[in-house]
């Protein structure tokens, strides 16, 4: 085959660091959900839909054939923090959590991971991002020691 393509949908998930409640503001969530789609698009990996709560963030995009999730994920979270601290002085103290959680999502599930993740404010009212974060590694097969997952 002359060409390379790929069609891998990725869910990412990372919080900020502690869980502080940095993305209370509603405004200002909805800029960082729009940056790192941004950043995404730059890498190649032009995101589906960007969303989450007031402490943590749900990105569906399209991996590019060219870079790493590690790579990848860095970048959101290094790029995205340093907008954080200029936009805001709410935000001065701003980090990311320095761990992530990424899933592989088959075509067919790609729309129920979307709604998922568009329900975020609602879900989160009656499940914490801890047990959300353990239900999407017991679902994914994912083994984790609880000693390392949160910072």
């Amino acid at each position: 085959m002359p060409q390379s393509l790929a069609n891998i949908l990725i869910h990412i998930v990372f919080s900020t660091k502690e869980h502080r409640p940095f993305l209370q503001n509603r405004k200002l969530r909805v800029d960082m959900h729009r940056y790192l789609a941004g950043i995404s698009a730059r890498l190649g990996c032009p995101a589906i839909i960007v969303g989450g709560a007031t402490d943590h963030i749900h990105l569906l995009a399209s991996q590019s054939r060219t870079i790493t999730l590690a790579e990848w994920v860095k970048e959101l979270k290094r790029a995205s923090s340093l907008w954080a601290k200029e936009k805001s002085p709410q935000w001065s103290l701003f980090q990311w959590q320095a761990g992530y959680g990424a899933f592989s999502v088959s075509q067919s599930q790609k729309e129920r991971v979307k709604d998922y993740i568009r329900s975020q404010e609602e879900h989160h009212r009656q499940l914490s991002f801890q047990d959300e974060l353990r239900n999407l590694l017991k679902k994914h097969g994912i083994e984790f020691d609880e000693r390392y997952v949160w910072d």
